[in-house]
C-alpha cells in the first residue's frame, strides 16, 4: 500500500529573522527589518526587469509568457490565455549539488 507523501515544513520569514538575530547578535527587530528591506530590494529590481543573483542560492528573474491557446478542462472549449509575466528561480549549481 502506498504511503502518503508529507511535505516539508515552511519556515516563515520571522523565524529566519529570529535565527539570523541569534547567529549575528542583532536584535530580532533589526534582523527582521534587514530581511524586509532585502525582499523589497529584490522586488524593486525585478520590477525594473533586472535579474537578481544571490550567490550560493540562485538567480531570480522575470520571464514573459506569450499569449497562447488553452482548453477549459471542464468543457473542452478552446480559450485564449493572455500574455503574462512570471518570476522564475534558477537554483545555483552549488546548492543543487548540496541537496
Amino acid at each position: 500500500m502506498a504511503t502518503a507523501k508529507t511535505s516539508a515544513p515552511t519556515i516563515p520569514l520571522s523565524k529566519v529573522a529570529a535565527e539570523l538575530a541569534e547567529k549575528t547578535g542583532m536584535t530580532k527587530k533589526d534582523a527582521s527589518g534587514t530581511l524586509d528591506e532585502f525582499v523589497g530590494l529584490v522586488v524593486r529590481h525585478l520590477k525594473k526587469g533586472n535579474k537578481v543573483r544571490i550567490t550560493g542560492l540562485g538567480i531570480l528573474q522575470v520571464r514573459h509568457r506569450p499569449a497562447r491557446m488553452g482548453r477549459n478542462p471542464a468543457t473542452g472549449e478552446a480559450i485564449k490565455i493572455k500574455a503574462s509575466k512570471k518570476v522564475a528561480f534558477r537554483v545555483a549549481k552549488d546548492l543543487k549539488e548540496a541537496i
